[in-house]
């Protein structure tokens, strides 16, 4: 006798169902917004459940299990959701996004179309100084007088290199041709389709407190307003293991291990034997390894055994 398949309805999450469409502001114009969606935690379930059917149906079961999963980085259930986004973005932050290569982009063409007529203002209090100690970084703002100075000339720059884009255009200039002077500054548009996977590992880069402003502002959007809502449990666990958590390298454990035995002496030899410290004597350098081992010493209150 022939068995029907069984038919299967589309995992609805009403939370994120309600703000569908809804663009979230970012920045001073960008923003972002969800076009689409496919699955939710109860999809992550069923696919590490698969052999089982239709497996468990009490939350606090798919709760303890979606945390194990992402607890032990067990990864391909969290690929049978995903999400599209369109996002209104800085080009500048926008060469930062697709660094991540791992989600279909459809990108809006300034040879098709008109540049988008806006550009990513900078207030007076917002001009950040270069980071002494990281090359890539910023630390602290510039005072007020210089400031109004900096978003003054940001202001005639761009209004500069708008009115030469129009009027290339206007001229019958290609417009493939006439944007190449347009600033990093001016948005652009794009829609974003990745999976949950792919997406925490992006929310997990570009939430840290080290990632740049700009683009910390759209993850913490994305995040906050949009995961949050979509896969609630996936989301608590993101920050309890992924985002807040933290691991430690057997490196570490043995430094952590010799200053809970009360052997400070025995924690500065191992972090010399490891090249987290040079020899007695010699000067201490910056040492990025031993700089996140200080962070976690600093976490978990313990005292630093070489300061």
């Amino acid at each position: 006798m022939e068995q029907k398949a069984e038919r299967v309805q589309r995992p609805v999450v009403k939370e994120l169902d309600d703000i569908l469409g809804n663009a979230f502001k970012v920045l001073d114009d960008g923003f972002v917004r969800v076009i689409d969606y496919m699955g939710s935690d109860e999809s992550i379930v069923q696919a590490a459940r698969v052999s089982y059917g239709k497996g468990t149906k009490k939350v606090n079961e798919d709760r303890g299990l979606i945390r194990y999963l992402l607890r032990h980085a067990h990864t391909t259930p969290f690929e049978m959701c995903e999400i599209k986004l369109h996002v209104r973005v800085p080009m500048d932050c926008w060469r930062q996004w697709i660094r991540h290569r791992t989600a279909s982009i459809n990108e809006y063409s300034t040879r098709y179309s008109l540049a988008i007529d806006a550009s990513q203002k900078t207030a007076p209090g917002e001009w950040r100084i270069q980071s002494t100690g990281n090359k890539q970084g910023s630390e602290g703002f510039v005072d007020a007088t210089l400031g109004s100075a900096l978003t003054q000339r940001e202001r005639e720059l761009q209004d500069l290199s708008r009115s030469v884009y129009a009027e290339r255009v206007e001229r019958g200039i290609a417009r493939e041709q006439a944007r190449k002077d347009l600033p990093l500054s001016t948005y652009t548009e794009a829609y974003w389709k990745v999976d949950l996977h792919n997406l925490l590992h992006f929310l997990a880069l570009r939430m840290d407190d080290h990632a740049q402003f700009e683009i910390r502002s759209y993850a913490n959007v994305i995040g906050h307003e949009i995961v949050r809502r979509w896969c609630p449990i996936v989301w608590e666990a993101f920050i309890d293991y992924r985002l807040r958590g933290s691991s430690l390298t057997r490196l570490e454990i043995d430094v952590i291990r010799a200053i809970q035995s009360g052997n400070a002496e025995k924690a500065r030899e191992l972090a010399v034997r490891y090249g987290l410290l040079p020899p007695p004597g010699q000067e201490i350098k910056r040492n990025r390894e031993r700089e996140d081992l200080e962070a976690k010493l600093s976490l978990l209150n313990i005292p630093i055994p070489w300061k």
